[in-house]
C-alpha cells in the first residue's frame, strides 16, 4: 500500500517527535498497519532505518523493551582510563602553583606547561608517552583539576 504525501509527513513529522523504544514502537505499528510488517518497505517508502523498524517489530512481538545504553558510548576521561593520573599530575603540578594573588578566584595558577607536565610524568612516574593522552587534553584535565596555565611576563630591563 502506498501512502499519500500527506499522510506520510504526518508519520514522519510524529516520528520525529519520540524517542527511544517510543519511536520505534511507532515505527513498528506504521510497519504492521500498513506495510504489512516488512521492515525493507518501510524503509524504502519512508525512509526509516530499516533495523530500527525491526528492533521495533520484535519488541512489540515478544513484549521486551531493549535499553538503550546511551552512557557507555563514547571514550572515557582520561582520569578513568588511567586511575593514577590526577595524583601524578597534582604531584608534578602543586610545587609549581600559586594562588591568585589578588584572590579573585579559587584557581590556582600553575608555572608549568602542560607540555612540561607530560615530559615529567614521563621521566618521575614511569608513564609510556604511547599511554598519555595529547598535550592538549593534560592542559584540559589541568583546568578541570583548578589550575590555570599562566603565561609570565618576563622582566623588562
Amino acid at each position: 500500500m502506498i501512502l499519500s504525501e500527506p499522510v506520510k509527513l504526518t508519520f514522519k513529522d510524529a516520528a520525529k517527535k519520540l524517542t527511544g523504544y517510543r519511536r520505534r514502537d511507532f515505527m513498528a505499528k506504521v510497519a504492521e498497519d500498513y506495510f504489512n510488517a516488512w521492515a525493507r518497505q518501510v524503509e524504502t517508502f519512508m525512509g526509516w532505518n530499516r533495523d530500527s523498524v525491526q528492533l521495533g517489530l520484535h519488541e512489540r512481538r515478544t513484549g521486551l523493551i531493549c535499553v538503550d545504553n546511551y552512557r557507555a558510548r563514547g571514550r572515557h576521561k582520561s582520569e578513568i582510563l588511567l586511575p593514577n593520573l590526577e595524583a601524578d599530575i597534582r604531584s608534578v603540578v602543586e610545587p609549581e602553583s600559586q594562588a591568585n594573588p589578588k584572590f579573585q578566584s579559587t584557581f590556582l595558577y600553575a608555572k608549568i606547561t602542560a607540555k612540561a607536565v607530560v615530559s615529567a610524568l614521563v621521566s618521575h612516574h614511569n608513564y609510556k608517552i604511547e599511554e598519555l593522552p595529547s598535550r592538549q587534553t593534560i592542559g584540559t584535565i589541568l583546568n578541570r583539576m583548578g589550575y590555570r596555565l599562566k603565561k609570565h611576563k618576563k622582566p623588562s630591563r
